[in-house]
């Protein structure tokens, strides 16, 4: 078996990815959300996409129950958000930035692009759950500048319109 290596992660921290931040809310109908790059669609016919969550985020149980999920693709004056949710910290919502949407999700406000979904299929991969959700509903907003991550820091695409 190959052993997890900080050679890995460096390996992996090689390959740009957009950001967003995805959310669930609890029985309650508290917001409960985490900084994600893995993110990917994985079907058009139905519409699905797919997250990972560690299972050792401090909001897993709320997406290892939940039945939705809405993700929102940031733009690069959402950074300062995305680090706030990469953190374990409590009452990440609490800086505002969120609004909710008619389905009753939580997305980021002026994001680029947003999707709320059904929980399709979870698969359990090592230290994280792989969520399959079928997308119900869908923002998009004005092009803008997305917010990408590559070697650990935030850089912006040129050629973006």
């Amino acid at each position: 078996m190959f052993p997890m290596t900080d050679e890995f992660k460096d390996v992996m921290a090689r390959f740009p990815t957009g950001v967003a931040i995805v959310t669930t809310c609890d029985e309650a109908g508290e917001p409960h959300g985490l900084t994600v790059s893995s993110f990917c669609s994985v079907s058009l016919d139905p519409p699905l996409v797919l997250i990972c969550v560690a299972k050792s985020a401090r909001c897993f149980p709320a997406f290892e129950r939940g039945g939705e999920f809405a993700v929102s693709i940031l733009r690069r004056h959402h950074t300062e958000l995305a680090r706030r949710f990469a953190t374990s910290t409590a009452g990440k919502f609490a800086g505002g930035g969120f609004t909710r949407t008619q389905r009753g999700g939580v997305i980021v406000e002026d994001a680029l692009a947003a999707l709320e979904c059904l929980v399709d299929a979870r698969h359990d991969a090592g230290d994280h759950v792989i969520l399959v959700g079928k997308v119900v509903d869908q923002t998009l907003a004005d092009r803008g500048t997305p917010a990408v991550y590559v070697d650990r820091t935030f850089a912006t695409i040129s050629s973006a319109r």
